[in-house]
Formats: structure tokens, C-alpha cells, sequence
């Protein structure tokens, strides 16, 4: 991962768009998915703020085996076209959060990188090439990413503490 310092957020304009959370953003493609599906009790999900960034945000518990908490978008088939990362414009609350990646939304695993907050709005750029497969949690003995496309991306926070959690989203594209 690579943390780019706030002047260049002016070269971001050049990355391509996977999603850029505005006030007239439909979040209709996106969704949560927290540990509930396994019989954990923590709560997430994605609003809109009033200056239109994307807020994930809830609360971790590790009740009845839970303890993560995440959101998933449904980007169509996008292409790489050569793209090589991952670049997201965040503002965090100094906790660890998960960036996944699906070439197809039918696969099992998701590619992930760990990407951390400090608080204030970051660019980061997560190397699509140091994205290594899981399945719940549990590294997957297969090579790391190496698609041409994406269907699937998604933010998720589970580090093993009951937490509260918020992250801004601004924008995230390919570089």
C-alpha cells in the first residue's frame, strides 16, 4: 500500500472512476453484508453525509461468534485495461479496514488488502498484484490477483475487538 501525501490528490483526477460518492450518488448498487449472515449481532451499513461522501459505519460486536462488518458494490464488468491499483480517497477513524475484489461476483473468495486510517482524509493506493485470495477470514493457497476485470468490490472492518467504526469514502478508481 502505498499513501500518497494530500497535494497529490490533484493527480487523482486522473484515475479512473470505479464509484465517486456526490450528493446525487445512488447507493442502490451497494449493500451490506455483516456477520449476521453467521449468527453475529454486529450492524453496518452506507449513507450518504450532506457533503455526499459515503459514511460505512456501525458497531462491531463479538457476540455469538461475530465481529465484521462490511459493504459490497456490484461495479458491472469493469475492465482493468492495464490498471494497476486500487486508488481510494478516505477519511478513517484510525482503525484497520479491509479493501476485497471480486473478477467474478460467482467466486467463493475475494482478493483483499489491508489499508490503515489516521484520522484524516488519505489517498491510498493498493497494488491489485499484492491482493492475495480469502474464504472467511482464512488465506486461500492460490496466486494473487491477476484479473482482467472486476465485478465486485467491498470495504470490510473485523479486527477482532468489539468497536465502533466510521470511514468516509470520497472516491474510489484505477490507476
Amino acid at each position: 500500500m502505498y499513501i500518497l501525501p494530500l497535494f497529490c490528490i490533484l493527480a487523482f483526477m486522473t484515475v479512473h472512476p470505479i464509484f465517486d460518492f456526490n450528493p446525487d450518488s445512488s447507493l442502490e448498487d451497494w449493500y451490506a453484508v455483516n456477520d449476521g449472515v453467521m449468527g453475529g449481532l454486529s450492524r453496518g451499513n452506507l449513507k450518504l453525509d450532506s457533503a455526499g461522501h459515503g459514511v460505512f459505519s456501525g458497531k462491531i460486536s463479538l457476540e455469538n461468534n461475530g465481529g465484521f462488518s462490511s459493504i459490497r458494490y456490484d461495479c458491472g464488468r469493469t475492465d482493468l485495461d492495464g490498471h494497476r491499483y486500487i486508488v481510494l480517497k478516505v477519511k478513517g477513524d484510525g482503525q484497520r479496514y479491509q479493501f476485497r475484489v471480486k473478477s467474478s461476483r460467482e467466486d467463493y473468495y475475494s482478493y483483499i488488502s489491508y489499508f490503515e486510517t489516521t484520522g484524516e482524509w488519505q489517498v491510498l493506493k493498493l497494488p491489485l498484484d499484492s491482493m492475495y485470495p480469502v474464504f472467511r477470514g482464512r488465506r486461500l493457497d492460490m496466486p494473487h490477483f491477476g484479473g482482467n476485470v472486476l465485478e465486485e468490490i467491498g470495504i470490510l472492518i473485523g479486527n477482532k475487538e468489539a468497536t465502533s467504526f466510521e470511514l468516509h469514502i470520497d472516491t474510489i478508481g484505477l490507476e
